[in-house]
């Protein structure tokens, strides 16, 4: 799935450092989250005929790689997630800001997810529960749990809708551009 994918989202997390990396090495074109999604254009475009592998860190992404947004981004093959604790169904946990969800929710609505988007997050043994995590609406599911030792392969669940508006406070969508120019159109 790695090999086949050419357009990867990655979070800009330190621990998915080496998959953007590895993203860029390979010619593959990557998309990563600005921090906290405080742009407008909430996504780095890092084509790896512009930057250098060294651009996968977020610190330097900032400088030298374009900001975009999901109207002018390819569909997605991939997406790499951070995840704090997942279950064998797929359901992760992350840092609990819901910046992940709402990177998700973004892409839906843009139709940049399809049903062949493949969905990872690359965790330590550790994170891996037994027991099932509790979910809720907005929270997406992965279909790959990648560790140090082991694949696991995760039942298939539907992609994420979109923006889930009722889930966000005033504040959240305030604090982020991305969400407030799309908030200001949805209700006029």
């Amino acid at each position: 799935m790695w090999k086949a994918a050419k357009v990867v989202k990655a979070n800009p997390d330190k621990a998915q450092l080496p998959v953007r990396e590895a993203a860029l090495r390979e010619h593959k074109l990557l998309y990563m989250a600005v921090p906290k999604i405080a742009t407008l254009k909430p996504f780095y475009l890092l084509d790896s005929a512009k930057v250098d592998v060294e651009a996968a860190a977020s610190k330097r992404a900032a400088d030298v790689a374009p900001t975009v947004g999901p109207d002018t981004m390819q569909p997605v093959d991939m997406v790499v997630c951070g995840t704090v604790a997942v279950d064998r169904r797929g359901v992760r946990i992350g840092k609990g800001a819901g910046y992940s969800d709402i990177e998700m929710g973004l892409l839906a609505e843009a139709g940049l997810l399809g049903p062949k988007t493949v969905i990872v997050t690359t965790v330590h043994e550790l994170q891996v529960v037994d027991g099932e995590i509790p979910e809720t609406e907005h929270d997406f599911r992965v279909d790959l749990v990648i560790t140090p030792h082991e694949i696991i392969e995760c039942p298939s669940a539907p992609r994420p809708p979109g923006i889930i508006w009722k889930h966000l406070s005033q504040e959240k969508i305030s604090a982020i551009p991305a969400l407030s120019s799309r908030y200001a159109t949805r209700v006029q």
